[in-house]
């Protein structure tokens, strides 16, 4: 009986009758449930640091820890039954197919604008009824979330910046993204013809010095296909690369003074 006494850890209950039920420091404990989650670490407060040195417990020690984790799920599902979220307990999607709808639309809205076809799909994958989209849909459009015109220049703006491309392409990006024709026609009319050449140009000075080594003819065909790859007309491809190799060749050689 002592052996069994000696291994139990300090502050823990004594078991017995609910009469006699007593803790270590003398202190009468009312019978009942054993404590779980918090009532755990309230009773780990006030273990005796030296009982334990250098983090090791006794045997009884392990024991209790393997009821904290015992206790720890006892208390999620518990919260789960009281009707609060237990530990770890995931938020469920709300069954109201129309605020499903909204919640998907505002998280894919969040930090990047989308069109109006790309939300109706992305509700369409999730089983949203086509109504019940197309009501959410038409108020996101009122308080102005989607605005597909808006879309339409920002994306003009930003990929001929970034990546070059001309009118062509950038029409076609925005058809794929279900833009209105007439609002591709609006967004795309921003880019002049001056300044799509002038970004033809630019982007031939880019590639010509890696191309350099390469025979004219294949010079001018690989330099010709980047641009039309970019959404650039044919005569305007030649024109600027043709434009480009000569005033490459009338440059002064490094033997030239």
């Amino acid at each position: 009986m002592e052996e069994a006494g000696a291994d139990r850890p300090a502050g823990a209950a004594v078991r017995g009758d609910a009469a006699s039920t007593r803790f270590s420091d003398g202190r009468s404990a009312d019978t009942g449930p054993a404590p779980t989650g918090p009532a755990f670490a309230q009773a780990d407060a006030g273990d005796d640091p030296e009982e334990y040195p250098e983090g090791r417990g006794r045997r009884g020690g392990g024991r209790r820890q393997g009821g904290r984790r015992q206790g720890g799920r006892a208390g999620g599902e518990s919260g789960q039954a009281a009707g609060g979220p237990g530990r770890g307990a995931r938020s469920e999607e709300p069954a109201d197919p129309a605020a499903r709808a909204r919640d998907i639309c505002l998280r894919l809205l969040t930090g990047t604008a989308k069109t109006r076809k790309q939300l109706a799909d992305a509700l369409r994958k999730r089983e949203i009824p086509d109504e019940v989209a197309e009501e959410v849909l038409d108020r996101l459009e009122e308080v102005g979330l989607i605005d597909d015109a808006a879309f339409a220049d920002a994306w003009v703006e930003s990929r001929h910046a970034g990546r070059g491309l001309a009118r062509r392409a950038l029409a076609q990006e925005l058809r794929t993204r279900g833009v209105a024709g007439e609002l591709v026609e609006q967004a795309v009319a921003q880019l002049g013809a001056d300044e799509e050449a002038e970004a033809a140009r630019a982007l031939v000075e880019r590639k010509l010095r890696s191309t350099r080594g390469l025979e004219r003819q294949a010079r001018t065909r690989r330099l010709v296909g980047m641009l039309a790859r970019r959404g650039y007309s044919e005569g305007l491809a030649y024109r600027v690369v043709r434009e480009a190799l000569g005033e490459e060749d009338e440059e002064p050689g490094d033997n030239d003074w």
